[in-house]
């Protein structure tokens, strides 16, 4: 009865869902600068009558009651962020602020629980325990808007027994869900290094200190951190991604500037890595004459999906969806800053399709042109309030 009446409730929201997800594509708000974002949110809440409360500034979390209120606590989380990208899709709903755009999906993540939260308002009868709504800021900028929500008492009165997100993936066909146990998503660190030495005439490089050769040099050196230090089985990356330095053909420059990622999916290797990316960095720069300033700015965890929620998720998901529409995720070396709650409590993020081929709708996240088949946020919401309104798990 209870399966029955979420779908049906989904389907009977699916167009006005369809019309939030276009406002808030055409609205799109960079992260920690979520304020109109965060008070729509807040508005439809209050239309369906879900007591709800601010927190980390532009968070919203929201609490529905069924029955028997205390006998379990599920969360079910969406991110609202949006990139610094200029949207180039020609469609009516475009983006109409210039250089900013929902391009990796928050907007359907956010209408998604919308849609979750109101069949399981209305359905709230029928189910026991409470569902706490989290829609929180900054998921695509350092430090994460879930480490500021976790720290504003987000996962405590009640603490959840588990928490689920989902994430669009344009690489799978819409109407297909995915899910993986365990490692899911990697780590991801910035890299930050200054190399310094004295400039000169490029036609006298002995009466200077070359920093783009010491720079060449150690962005080879560092690749070797991973291929002769990490265990071939645990997947890791580490990419320098720029390289700043020199304006002329013949002045060596006193200063070049290098930018890059680490990704790692072991949290003990994880930080073992930087201390041998600041040895090794700091000794090869001081070996040829240079001086260095290094800066690794910590970022989000991996995302390491708690197995037994995995099994109970994936089950759900097949009585919900059918067996054949329930696939398993592939890793990722992208990160999320959902893997600072799976570190506080049992949690499942998994994949909503949303690609069709035939409508030529394929771009991936992260481009100017990445868009989705709509028809998936249907699905999207009722399968999160499937999971929200029916899920049990005791750790």
């Amino acid at each position: 009865m209870l399966k029955k009446k979420i779908q049906q409730l989904a389907k009977e929201y699916a167009e006005d869902l369809i019309s939030i997800r276009h406002h808030l594509h055409a609205h799109p708000e960079l992260s920690y600068q979520e304020y109109k974002t965060s008070a729509f949110v807040q508005q439809k809440l209050a239309e369906t009558g879900i007591p709800h409360h601010v927190l980390a500034e532009t968070g919203v979390v929201g609490m529905i009651e069924g029955k028997n209120p205390e006998s379990r606590v599920i969360a079910l989380r969406a991110d609202m962020d949006a990139l610094p990208i200029r949207e180039e899709n020609n469609i009516p709903y475009k983006s109409t602020n210039e250089g900013v755009m929902h391009a990796c999906g928050h907007d359907v993540h956010t209408t998604i629980l919308l849609g979750a939260s109101r069949i399981l308002q209305e359905t709230k009868d029928l189910w026991e325990g409470t569902v706490k709504l989290i829609f929180q800021p900054g998921e695509e900028k350092n430090p994460g808007g879930a480490s500021l929500m976790i720290r504003e008492g987000v996962l405590k009165d009640p603490q959840p027994e588990a928490i689920f997100g989902l994430h669009v993936h344009p690489g799978l066909e819409v109407g297909k869900l995915s899910f993986r146990g365990g490692m899911v998503m990697a780590s991801a660190d910035e890299i930050y290094i200054t190399i310094k030495g004295k400039g000169g005439h490029a036609a006298a490089p002995h009466l200077t200190v070359d920093t783009i050769l010491v720079a060449s040099h150690l962005v080879v050196a560092l690749q070797q951190i991973i291929s002769r230090n990490r265990n071939p089985l645990s997947p890791s990356v580490l990419s320098i991604t720029s390289v700043q330095g020199g304006f002329t053909t013949n002045v060596i420059p006193s200063e070049v500037k290098l930018m890059g990622t680490f990704r790692a999916m072991d949290e003990e290797w994880r930080f073992r890595a930087h201390e041998l990316i600041r040895k090794q960095a700091t000794e090869l720069v001081h070996a040829m004459g240079a001086e260095i300033d290094l800066h690794i700015d910590v970022g989000y965890p991996m995302v390491h999906n708690n197995e037994a929620l995995d099994k109970v998720a994936r089950a759900e998901a097949r009585d919900f969806m059918g067996a054949d529409n329930v696939l398993e995720t592939e890793v990722r070396m992208g990160a999320e800053d959902f893997g600072y709650y799976t570190r506080q409590i049992p949690g499942c993020f998994y994949r909503l399709g949303v690609m069709n081929v035939e409508k030529g709708i394929t771009s991936g996240v992260h481009t100017p042109t990445f868009n989705i088949d709509e028809s998936a946020i249907e699905i999207g919401a009722g399968m999160m309030a499937w999971l929200g309104s029916h899920v049990r798990f005791e750790v």
